[in-house]
């Protein structure tokens, strides 16, 4: 028992340690290389919100969604060269409440959360590598994640409408 409770104070001291010192993790750099998604193999495809246009590469089963864009770097969430935004869109099976946190997230979103019929319900800015958790407030179907001060340059809130085309929803399981 007394080794079992020295085990368990020494791993809460490290991990205190590590966490004020930072973990050795710098915003720049990834926090876990096997915790990524590889985006590049992900289906895409674009949704629209006002007159804007997002490639957004899809996130429809539980593993792609837990990983979300952990590790993804700012340039990859660059615009694109032909117009138009970049991101991650979230399908969900149905709508339920949902949360988001920023875990091994280095690169700073935004993330909007969307309803059955593509009605935008709350959006935040989320900062790299928090854990809080960025709740949808009432229950919505669908995430919408790109790079931070995007929606508020395009002037995107709540109530928008986002369109999504059936043929990225006929991937979902």
């Amino acid at each position: 028992m007394k080794r079992r409770s020295y085990c368990y104070r020494t791993v809460c001291l490290l991990s205190c340690l590590l966490s004020v010192l930072g973990g050795g993790v710098t915003k720049s750099a990834p926090v876990d290389n096997m915790e990524r998604n590889k985006v590049d193999a992900r289906t895409t495809g674009d949704v629209h919100i006002k007159d804007h246009r997002f490639r957004v590469w899809v996130a429809d089963d539980f593993e792609t969604r837990q990983l979300g864009l952990m590790n993804v770097g700012e340039d990859e969430l660059g615009p694109l060269p032909e117009g138009g935004h970049r991101g991650m869109l979230f399908i969900f099976p149905f709508e339920q409440p949902l949360s988001f946190w920023m875990k091994n997230t280095i690169t700073p979103l935004d993330i909007a959360f969307i309803r059955d019929d593509g009605i935008i319900i709350k959006t935040y800015s989320m900062a790299p590598l928090e854990t809080r958790q960025y709740p949808s407030v009432e229950p919505a179907r669908f995430a919408l994640e790109v790079k931070a001060g995007t929606f508020a340059d395009l002037g995107i809130a709540a109530g928008d409408r986002v369109e999504i085309p059936d043929s990225l929803l006929k991937t979902t399981p």
